[in-house]
């Protein structure tokens, strides 16, 4: 389970088990959780966050989108 990055006290990561989907990052905040696609940026699903705090979190995705890929890309590879 790479994390990626910690920021704001949120915890940005994805598990390794998940190579066959497409590029994704999951999202930590005590005990809230989200993912989020990358390609375009898309929330996938949310536990507990609320609307306002998505908009933060869909913000920081943003900022951080080429990061994620990157770092999706060294963990499972480029695409062929």
């Amino acid at each position: 389970m790479p994390t990626v990055l910690v920021t704001k006290g949120f915890r940005f990561f994805f598990f390794s088990g998940e190579h066959s989907e497409p590029p994704h990052i999951h999202v930590e905040y005590g005990d809230k959780a989200c993912k989020y696609w990358l390609d375009p940026v898309e929330l996938a699903r949310s536990e507990g966050f609320r609307s306002h705090e998505l908009s933060r979190v869909r913000a920081l995705v943003i900022e951080n989108r080429i990061l994620f890929l990157e770092k999706w890309h060294e963990h499972f590879g480029n695409p062929a």
